[in-house]
């Protein structure tokens, strides 16, 4: 089922279980769902809801039991690892809340990477360009090691822009930040949404950062609903200062569920 020219990921009955000794563990439920290009959509909920697992399933890290996946017209739930692969390096950045960052390689070189696999010629001007954006301008060369928590997540979410990714997946991004680097950290995935056109799927804990997404899901016991009065709030807030955007978890929710 091929996907519009203006959706850049959509999900059909989409399902995901394990098998234990005595019993199957459903994870996902069937989840529905498309995501605009350009889209910025927060996925939430509580811990060992389902989340991650969903954003690995849409990010092509993971296959689903059943159901359809399509990211740019790309089926991944037909593709091989080695398939998904060539997909995840051509359209797909990623932000993992635990860093992932090579520990052989210096700062710089880390960010480097992914341009270097696609053979981009400007890897190292770009490389020291984003390290400088995200504040590590004069850490390049250090090694994971020898940074903090803190700004290996950096060096990590600069890695993830490089290659200018149709989507950006992230996993809790300022997870792992102090307050003032996770406000600089956020207002730089969504300068990369309004400029360059990357369509962003976080998965967050973070009130104020889903608040700043257009959308947002909440993910309960592997059923997916869409929050239609917190997307509301969202669209209203955006241009609020943050006190004001904080504050739409005390607003009354209702959902839809997002499924068969």
């Amino acid at each position: 089922m091929p996907i519009n020219s203006e959706t850049i990921l959509k999900v059909q009955e989409l399902t995901k279980s394990v098998q234990l000794e005595d019993k199957i563990l459903e994870l996902l439920q069937p989840i529905n769902l498309e995501v605009k290009a350009g889209e910025s959509l927060a996925i939430v909920g509580s811990s060992g809801s389902g989340k991650t697992t969903l954003l690995s399933i849409l990010a092509g890290l993971d296959l689903p039991s059943s159901g359809q996946v399509y990211l740019k017209n790309h089926a991944l739930h037909q593709f091989n690892e080695e398939q998904r692969s060539e997909v995840r390096a051509q359209h797909v950045g990623f932000i993992f809340q635990q860093f992932l960052l090579i520990n052989s390689l210096t700062a710089l070189e880390n960010v480097m990477l992914p341009a270097e696999l696609a053979n981009q010629p400007d890897a190292l001007e770009r490389g020291k360009a984003l390290l400088a954006q995200v504040g590590l301008g004069e850490r390049g060369n250090h090694y994971p090691s020898q940074l903090s928590g803190g700004e290996q997540q950096r060096v990590a979410i600069a890695r993830a822009f490089i290659a200018n990714p149709d989507v950006l997946f992230a996993d809790e991004p300022t997870g792992n930040l102090d307050t003032s680097t996770g406000v600089h950290i956020a207002d730089l995935l969504f300068e990369m949404n309004k400029d360059i056109g990357t369509t962003l799927v976080l998965v967050t804990h973070d009130e104020k950062l889903a608040a700043r997404c257009q959308r947002q899901v909440v993910m309960n016991s592997g059923v997916l609903t869409e929050n239609k009065t917190l997307n509301k709030v969202s669209v209203e807030a955006k241009n609020e200062p943050d006190e004001i955007k904080g504050e739409f978890a005390e607003h009354e929710t209702t959902t839809d569920k997002i499924g068969s």
